[in-house]
């Protein structure tokens, strides 16, 4: 569904990203894993159209996106969840969750993804009424990811979900990301939770000071050697 070509990007002067090529399957969840400031969230602002590679291919399917604007990659299906949330906290939930349905493919469908969204979430549509800005750190995340769904993804970015967040509301993101991914929907998910990530995932990419150092299957990185000293404690 998605492959990066040679990718690097850059902040002014700052490289960000170095050669970085891998693909994303139809239907797989694929983590992005590694320190901070490894580049993880930059690749998925290349993806979705933030930032501009300085060389390198963006390739959505058959198509290039690499010079396509953000808001276009947004009408194909590819949607990002920020690291933070950024809701508008004082609209309610509802507002908030309808501003994700404004592109194109997505109104027609705005009254019954919002049912599918209320239904996945139902502490949301228990407060439905309420400012984004009161509820609590998981409800926030979950709004946010449920704005993300309005737009009704190919491909939905998550960047750090479980950020911040308490043990028990860890667990309930992962389960809800595996849900979402099983109704078709393909998942490239940047979290720091390498061991939750990898569980989670059906393959893997792990970046280093913007370098892709290893990939491959999920749960066969949980064996690697190097990944265990590295981000497992082990």
């Amino acid at each position: 569904m998605l492959r990066l070509e040679a990718i690097d990007a850059f902040y002014d002067d700052l490289q960000a990203l170095a050669d970085v090529s891998f693909e994303v399957a139809e239907r797989e969840i694929l983590a992005l894993v590694g320190a901070n400031a490894a580049g993880k969230s930059t690749t998925l602002r290349v993806v979705s159209g933030l930032v501009a590679p300085r060389r390198g291919r963006v390739l959505f399917g058959d198509t290039e996106l690499t010079a396509v604007p953000a808001h276009l990659r947004v009408e194909r299906g590819i949607v990002q969840v920020p690291e933070g949330r950024r809701l508008f906290p004082f609209m309610s939930v509802t507002e908030n969750l309808l501003l994700g349905a404004h592109a194109r493919r997505a109104r027609a469908e705005r009254e019954r993804t919002l049912d599918y969204v209320l239904a996945l979430f139902p502490a949301l549509a228990d407060r439905k009424a309420q400012l984004a800005g009161s509820l609590s750190g998981g409800e926030q995340q979950m709004c946010a990811i449920g704005r993300a769904l309005m737009a009704r993804p190919r491909l939905l970015m998550l960047d750090e979900p479980t950020l911040g967040l308490a043990p028990v509301l860890v667990t309930k993101i992962f389960e809800t990301v595996r849900a979402i991914n099983a109704e078709g929907v393909t998942v490239l998910l940047v979290e720091q939770n390498v061991r939750q990530a990898l569980t989670l995932a059906h393959r893997a990419c792990v970046l280093e000071s913007g370098k892709l150092v290893l990939q491959g299957r999920a749960r066969e990185l949980l064996g690697d050697e190097r990944l265990k000293r590295a981000y497992l404690g082990l």
